[in-house]
């Protein structure tokens, strides 16, 4: 299954186990590189000396290329890279800021930079910016999202119609039929997030992933668009959001109610209720709980299958 992604990161398949915050540490990682895709230590939740550690340990568990996810909206973003570099990691995926910020710093340093984005727009001043590859991600995913709530469908063919560049289409996307939609509709590769939320190897707490598993179409649902636009899953906490904005409330308001340290306390802690839940629209097809190694052969094994199937008609 060799094409422009397999190429650009040396791995098997062209998926992408997707950088999510409390959910993808050096285990999930290292899981998906040994399985044959590009696995990514989800940088956004951790301490520069955390991020360190589970680069150490990743390597230690996998010979294979594998990568970090690094939301630029945080503060010790400078930190997280320098240790990126220190520890030779070769491959980076930005999100939540401008592109040109750090892409020719790491690019200098012969890192491959990918930037995710949510609209035609953003996707062509990341090419002009100098990134490898984009991944455009649609209004289905979990966690933040983009404003235009562009869906996944009308996405990729408005990107892939724009950039020269390698497109990885992301949002709504847990199996190989979704995989093969994708790149029918252009893209090169995808990037999985939720899927791998259910793993044995990730690291969010069991609670999160049963919830995960019983979630239903229409249980989750994009909201804080005035402070950062999230997709969560229903809970007193959502509740409490809503009920606010009932009240006519200020960012300023949202702000208090958000506080800190929501997503640790429910995706990473398990408090079902007062936590923020981030999951994508597709947890309503994800069943079970299994190790990587299985997520990523079901996901290849029905992508041939479907493309068979769809070869035949």
């Amino acid at each position: 299954m060799q094409n422009k992604i397999t190429s650009l990161f040396n791995i098997q398949y062209p998926i992408i186990q997707a950088g999510m915050i409390w959910n993808s540490g050096w285990k999930l990682a290292s899981a998906a590189s040994n399985s044959g895709i590009l696995g990514l230590i989800g940088a956004g939740s951790m301490y520069p000396e955390v991020l360190r550690e589970h680069i150490q340990k990743c390597k230690k568990v996998t010979d294979k290329p594998f990568g970090v996810n690094v939301p630029m909206l945080y503060p010790n973003v400078e930190a997280l890279m320098n240790i990126i570099v220190e520890e030779n990691v070769k491959i980076v995926f930005t999100a939540a800021g401008n592109p040109k910020t750090w892409t020719s710093w790491l690019k200098e340093r012969g890192i491959i930079v990918v930037h995710v984005v949510s609209s035609v727009k953003f996707a062509l001043k990341a090419q002009a910016a100098g990134v490898d590859a984009v991944v455009a991600e649609g209004f289905e995913a979990g966690g933040h999202n983009g404003r235009d709530e562009t869906t996944t469908l009308t996405l990729i063919p408005m990107v892939k119609e724009q950039i020269e560049i390698p497109l990885i289409a992301a949002g709504g996307i847990a199996t190989g039929r979704g995989m093969l939609a994708a790149m029918v509709l252009g893209a090169d590769g995808v990037q999985i997030g939720s899927r791998f939320v259910a793993s044995t190897e990730s690291s969010a707490h069991i609670n999160f992933k049963n919830t995960v598993v019983h979630t239903n179409e229409g249980d989750t649902q994009l909201t804080l668009k005035e402070l950062a636009p999230v997709r969560l899953i229903k809970n007193n906490f959502y509740n409490d959001v809503q009920a606010l904005y009932k009240k006519g409330a200020t960012p300023e308001d949202l702000k208090i109610l958000l506080g800190k340290g929501r997503s640790k306390l429910g995706m990473f802690e398990g408090d079902l209720e007062n936590g923020e839940l981030e999951i994508g629209q597709i947890a309503g097809l994800i069943h079970d709980i299994k190790p990587v190694s299985e997520i990523v052969s079901e996901i290849v094994s029905e992508f041939e299958h479907a493309k068979t199937h769809i070869s035949s008609l």
